[in-house]
């Protein structure tokens, strides 16, 4: 008989395939700084996804349904700008009344992210980055952070970060193989790292 954890990962590959069959399930917003975000769910925890160049807004959308799922109100910006990552939280916190909002990047996305978490701390609840080595974190709010990567990336870099980063609540996931952004979210293997990400988030929702 499966184990709790065999079922959830059972579910979650059930959520991530539907999600495939269903692309475009999203409703497009304008956010107050003009521009557009994918919004998924109305849960009372607030999300903002923030995708790596040469992908989009959609290219989110297998997580988010995930995300929604578990309770969560995402929006995923079109434009990977902290103008956009600010406005995006202002959109969740004006027009549903959410308190709390968690900021997830990918890739080159972590920038704008990390830009936010310097200069507007109060603004995010936890930050959760995936693939951003080589950045630094030491000047940062010391809300949570999770360091997401592979093995197959900078491993001792993404540990550095998190012992660099301030707060006392700063942890490393080292995914299994080699893929990098949100692509670590991809295949069979993608789903022990999405239920590590909503482990996470759920802690703080």
């Amino acid at each position: 008989m499966a184990g709790p954890m065999q079922r959830r990962a059972l579910m979650l590959a059930v959520v991530l395939g539907l999600a495939a069959c269903a692309a475009g399930s999203g409703e497009r917003v304008t956010l107050p700084d003009g521009s557009d975000a994918l919004r998924w769910g109305d849960g009372p925890y607030g999300l903002v996804l923030v995708h790596e160049e040469g992908a989009d807004a959609a290219s989110w959308e297998p997580q988010a349904l995930a995300f929604a799922d578990e309770g969560m109100t995402v929006l995923a910006v079109e434009v990977g700008e902290t103008g956009a990552i600010v406005a995006a939280i202002g959109h969740l916190r004006d027009e549903f009344g959410l308190e709390r909002v968690a900021v997830l990047a990918a890739g080159s996305g972590s920038e704008a992210a990390l830009a936010v978490g310097r200069d507007e701390p109060e603004l995010i609840d936890q930050l959760i980055l995936i693939s951003a080595t080589s950045q630094d974190v030491t000047d940062l709010g010391p809300f949570p952070k999770l360091f997401v990567a592979s093995e197959g990336e900078a491993a001792a870099q993404i540990d550095a970060m998190a012992e660099q980063a301030p707060g006392d609540w700063n942890d490393v996931y080292l995914a299994t193989g080699a893929a990098s952004g949100r692509a670590i979210f991809d295949g069979e293997r993608g789903a022990a790292t999405l239920e590590v990400v909503l482990r996470r988030l759920a802690e703080r929702r």
